[in-house]
């Protein structure tokens, strides 16, 4: 497993948050976790939030200042979704990890460990503030 989370951070579940709108992202796979990240990054530098967020998949290069970014340990099934449980699991402060996903099984290991659940569409809120 990666190395632990620390203190207050948001951990979002980034393939469920990508999944959440369909909007072709299936297409290009890397530009979508690329984009997700930078769109985090840019909120975590704005509002003072620490962000990890964390893929499946293969690993590849982001470049999205201001937020961790994380592929899962290894392949296959719930792969993301088990590593950001026992991240949560193993937090010495479990309520201070705020996870973003809509998978209910990974919502209920969170709960189960301490830790705080977030809908992706409002964590969506957040990332693009209404102007005007």
């Amino acid at each position: 497993m990666a190395q632990p989370l620390t203190g207050a951070v948001w951990l979002v579940d980034g393939m469920n948050v990508i999944g959440s709108r369909p909007d072709g992202w299936w297409r290009d796979r890397p530009g979508a976790q690329r984009h997700l990240a930078e769109e985090l990054g840019a909120w975590a530098q704005r509002s003072g939030e620490r962000v990890a967020v964390v893929f499946d998949g293969a690993p590849h290069a982001i470049d999205a200042p201001g937020v961790e970014v994380r592929f899962a340990t290894r392949r296959g099934r719930d792969a993301a979704d088990d590593d950001i449980a026992g991240w949560v699991a193993g937090a010495q402060d479990p309520g201070s990890i705020r996870v973003v996903t809509s998978d209910r099984e990974l919502a209920r290991r969170v709960a189960d460990a301490g830790g705080d659940v977030v809908a992706p569409s409002a964590l969506r809120r957040r990332l693009s503030p209404r102007r005007g």
